[in-house]
């Protein structure tokens, strides 16, 4: 959501917290429909079709046309944008503003989910980057949380740095951006894995918003 003073999300039960500050709402974007009971004005909605970002197929996330949008408009690069939320997501996007296509895997929260529900003796773990987990200096935990954590996020971000990789062999000068709610957990990962390389690696926890932020179809432009 953008409103005249400044960005603001949240994480909660779909239209939870929505009411609050719509009176300075200036542009608004959802994944998917909205709950029933949940007034926001239609005319500020910014949909996939207002995401000036080539070659988008019509069953793209708008957050991730978004970020991908926003990346490039930054760089004027090859980029690949790795934004770590419920999903895991990875959107490829050419030096010219194409989508070039992307993956997607379970993030840190489902995976640790996962594990909780269907083993026997593992805890429900979660984290956050307000509380980071513990993890050892050199990646071999000795407690069953610390061992959940550290290979789950060690996965990831192996995940991350070889898409880079791969992006890279077939675009040099690509830049991967780092976003999402998980994002700051798994940055100094991956910059670990990748120091060796050419890869930029940018952390931007806000790039859907300033994307929203820059296409808000408000009054206010």
């Amino acid at each position: 959501m953008a409103g005249s003073g400044g960005l603001h999300c949240w994480s909660a039960p779909a239209g939870e917290g929505v009411a609050k500050g719509l009176e300075e709402l200036v542009g608004w974007a959802a994944v998917g429909p909205m709950p029933p009971g949940v007034a926001l004005d239609p005319r500020r909605r910014l949909h996939l079709s207002d995401v000036p970002l080539s070659d988008v197929p019509p069953w793209l996330g708008l957050d991730r046309a978004l970020a991908g949008w926003q990346a490039h408009r930054l760089s004027g690069q090859a980029g690949l944008v790795a934004d770590a939320g419920t999903a895991l997501s990875l959107t490829r996007i050419t030096a010219e503003g194409c989508f070039a296509g992307g993956r997607l895997l379970a993030g840190a929260g489902l995976q640790l989910h996962a594990l909780a529900g269907a083993t026997v003796a593992l805890p429900l773990l979660q984290l956050s980057p307000q509380l980071p987990p513990q993890l050892p200096a050199d990646g071999w935990p000795r407690s069953t949380e610390a061992a959940m954590a550290t290979g789950v996020l060690r996965g990831l971000a192996a995940a991350i740095a070889q898409a880079a990789f791969e992006a890279e062999g077939q675009g040099p000068g690509t830049i991967l951006w780092i976003t999402g709610g998980d994002g700051e957990l798994l940055a100094p990962l991956v910059e670990e894995l990748l120091a060796a390389s050419p890869i930029a690696v940018r952390r931007a926890p806000q790039l859907v918003l300033e994307a929203l932020a820059a296409l808000r179809p408000g009054p206010a432009r």
